[in-house]
């Protein structure tokens, strides 16, 4: 990914907390050289000293059958992102578009079933645990568990390289950069409203 030095992100803490929040992601590899790509939601977590993305597809998914024959596998990230008007600036420029976006490559191996197991019951309690009536692993029957197990494919994608760049108008100065976040603010767009309290909270860092 092409990365200006104004938006380079290189914060490993700060890149894995972004995946954390848009965990929604691509992965991307290719077969006789035809890319292919899935969107689905991911784990990113650490073990040792290694980073692993964790996920799992469909069965009758045929992505996953590429992922041990192909050396690198490309997981895409992305936060908001909303067009920037050049008449926000306090002189002549051209507009351009303003974003938050991760990639990750790395080599892929298929989850046995108690890795399988854990990948699923850590992805359910992230997204279930604060609701009322929370639908956890433990809290599912042994049949329909066992049926899910058969129709899925897990895999774990070991971290080889970082790639992270966060556009946010870094490069404008301070007038523009607030006047910018104020436009973003009313242009009634819910991802305009999102990447302004981003751009905004980068201030106080």
């Amino acid at each position: 990914m092409y990365i200006p030095k104004y938006f380079k992100v290189e914060n490993v803490d700060e890149i894995l907390d972004f995946v954390q929040k848009n965990s929604f992601g691509t992965i991307v590899t290719t077969e006789q050289g035809k890319p292919i790509a899935t969107h689905l939601p991911l784990g990113f977590n650490k073990k040792g000293d290694d980073y692993y993305i964790t996920g799992h597809v469909s069965f009758g998914n045929p992505h996953w059958r590429t992922f041990e024959t192909c050396q690198d596998v490309l997981v895409m990230f992305q936060g908001p992102h909303a067009y920037i008007s050049s008449s926000w600036y306090g002189h002549e420029d051209v507009p351009t578009w303003n974003y938050q976006a991760v990639h990750i490559y790395g080599q892929a191996s298929i989850l046995e079933r108690d890795e399988l197991i854990e990948e699923l019951t850590i992805m359910m309690g992230k997204y279930e645990k604060h609701r009322e009536n929370p639908i956890l692993w433990d809290n599912l029957s042994p049949q329909l568990l066992e049926r899910q197990l058969k129709a899925i494919v897990g895999f774990k994608i070991k971290v080889e390289d970082i790639q992270a760049a966060y556009k946010l108008s870094q490069n404008r100065n301070d007038t523009d950069y607030m006047n910018i976040i104020d436009q973003l603010q009313n242009e009634g767009d819910p991802h305009a409203e999102q990447l302004a309290a981003v751009m905004k909270k980068r201030l106080e860092n």
